[in-house]
């Protein structure tokens, strides 16, 4: 494959646009087949890229006056802001200009653009967010984790298909198990949604459908990809961050507590920690991808530092090197039949 271009959005997220700036010269630097569009407010981009002239060649600025801010109505944003630089962006990406989209603005907005600007891939309902998280035993996929509150049983099993893709080609897992999200294992658990979408998952030829996972179950990553709704996805997502941010206050707590034998046992601990906190880190990863969509789109973390916009960079190189969207379309034949 030759160069892959990559627009990204340069105002989305809390620390643009000069995270966003230097997290892209740190991707250009470390990947040399990659190129980057950068769009927004070009007087104020170009004084953040001063020094980039070793990958200038790489590098181009789409000036982009307008930004979606958090507060707007997403699709309102996204159907009248046709000069913000994260629509730039996406219509760089559906114009065929550029291979995939990065941005750490609004969730809404990028789900809204996906669907409006870029276009779903024919035969999806519903493009869903999708972030690997870490597991005990292996990192997982957790589909959706908020793009679709209500979601049709069709769905689900789209999601499974979708999240299998992923897994397998940018992740590494060779033939990744599927789990439903439900309130046991047992087939005939849950309410009429989780029933219907058991029934079409087990039929399916299209991934490997292990079965129920309970949500107890989740954090392990034995189970590769995780699908449920989007109401529940991100109920998951939200409490597994607080949770492993009050399980981290509560142990700093309790050496503190100790004394001086708690401070060295803290002390004692520190290696273990820091691995612990690595393991957690959102940064490794980069961003969710949104599945479903006509190209390779990734959601950064809205706090994203430059490390984490080089990682959310290289993971949609990955998703276009590996073919994500090409292999979803050819998955879906085998799921719907047709």
């Amino acid at each position: 494959m030759g160069q892959i271009t990559i627009a990204v959005d340069a105002m989305g997220g809390d620390n643009a646009p000069k995270a966003v700036c230097e997290g892209v010269l740190l991707a250009l630097r470390d990947m040399p087949d990659i190129a980057v569009t950068l769009c927004g407010p070009e007087a104020a981009l170009k004084p953040l890229l001063a020094g980039s002239e070793d990958v200038a060649d790489r590098l181009t600025v789409l000036d982009a006056p307008e930004v979606i801010s958090m507060h707007e109505s997403p699709t309102l944003a996204v159907r009248k802001k046709v000069n913000s630089s994260m629509v730039k962006a996406m219509l760089e990406v559906k114009e065929g200009r550029c291979q995939a989209f990065v941005s750490a603005g609004s969730t809404g907005a990028v789900l809204a653009g996906g669907i409006l600007r870029v276009g779903r891939i024919r035969g999806i309902d519903r493009p869903a967010l999708a972030p690997v998280l870490p597991g005990r035993n292996h990192p997982f996929l957790l589909i959706d984790s908020g793009a679709n509150v209500d979601c049709a049983p069709e769905f689900l099993n789209q999601f499974g298909l979708m999240g299998s893709v992923y897994m397998e080609k940018v992740e590494g897992v060779k033939n990744p198990g599927v789990g439903l999200v439900n309130i046991g294992t047992e087939e005939e658990k849950g309410n009429q949604q989780a029933k219907a979408a058991f029934a079409l998952m087990k039929a399916q030829t299209a991934y490997r459908f292990t079965g129920n996972v309970e949500a107890r179950e989740v954090p392990t990553g034995d189970t590769d990809v995780v699908v449920c709704d989007g109401f529940v996805g991100n109920v998951i997502l939200k409490y597994t961050e607080g949770l492993a941010s009050a399980l981290t206050g509560m142990l700093k707590d309790s050496i503190l507590a100790g004394g001086l034998r708690g401070k060295i046992g803290g002390l004692l601990l520190k290696p273990a920690m820091r691995a612990f906190k690595s393991r957690m880190n959102y940064e490794e990863h980069g961003g969710a991808p949104l599945l479903g969509v006509n190209g390779a789109m990734v959601k950064a973390h809205g706090s994203s530092s430059p490390l984490a916009f080089k990682n959310a960079i290289r993971q949609a190189r990955l998703m276009v090197e590996k073919d994500v969207t090409g292999t979803i379309r050819a998955g879906l034949e085998a799921l719907t039949g047709n």
